[in-house]
């Protein structure tokens, strides 16, 4: 683990997929403070953006959302099949 920069010209990769995806508040994608989180599905597709503010813990709802979907690669090998 290192440090990484989430902004600006040296931003990650992953960071800038991220940001693209799933823009702030009034379309900023900039991440703005520490602890801003994204959900991404099981597919790798970014659900969901929240502010620093929320708690790990006020995610639940939402993680159990996404637990129940069935994934889409998994549906398409069993289409295959």
């Amino acid at each position: 683990m290192k440090k990484i920069d989430v902004n600006g010209s040296n931003a990650d990769p992953l960071y800038e997929y991220l940001k693209a995806e799933k823009p702030g508040l009034l379309g900023f994608k900039g991440i703005k403070w520490n602890f801003e989180k994204f959900l991404v599905d099981r597919d790798g597709k970014p659900y969901q953006r929240y502010s620093s503010l929320k708690t790990p813990g006020s995610l639940a709802s939402d993680i159990e959302t996404l637990l129940k979907k069935e994934p889409k690669t998994a549906a398409k090998e069993e289409t295959k099949a």
